[in-house]
């Protein structure tokens, strides 16, 4: 753990330096870690550099300025990027016309059945084929599979 030190830190900086929180950092404040020292002309907290030392140097050996041992968790692994889905593939714009001329015809049917069949009837898509002559291929095909 080789960190650059600075003339003088605030307490965040000091808790990002000793990879903590914090809410962590002000807890273990005056146990295992110094106080630190306020500036008079503005009654702001910072770490000068020799401080900065003692504090990196408690994270690194987890023995405390009391002398006590402390014990920190282990750096959390930086987490995966996590993917974007991507949109469900998208219906064709005549499934739900085909879904209700099904309908109207007395059978019940999902999208993702109407889908199927249009696919493996007309895989090289619905180009120049009506919507009459799509609803009876579709109404036909699921007939037929329903009877096997």
């Amino acid at each position: 753990m080789n960190i650059q030190t600075k003339i003088a830190v605030n307490i965040s900086e000091m808790a990002r330096m000793c990879g903590l929180s914090r809410a962590r950092f002000y807890q273990l404040i005056g146990t295992a870690f110094p106080h630190p020292v306020y500036d008079v002309s503005n009654r702001r907290p910072f770490f000068d550099e020799e401080m900065q030392k003692t504090c990196l140097e408690v994270r690194r050996r987890n023995c405390g300025i009391d002398g006590k041992p402390i014990l920190f968790y282990a750096k959390r692994l930086p987490t995966a990027t996590t993917r974007t889905r991507s949109p469900a593939p998208k219906t064709s714009p005549i499934v739900p016309e085909v879904i209700d001329g099904l309908r109207s015809l007395g059978m019940s049917v999902s999208s993702i059945q109407v889908d199927a069949a249009i696919k493996e009837l007309f895989p090289s898509g619905l180009a120049g084929v009506e919507s009459g002559d799509v609803i009876r291929a579709v109404f036909i095909h699921l007939q037929r599979q329903k009877k096997t």
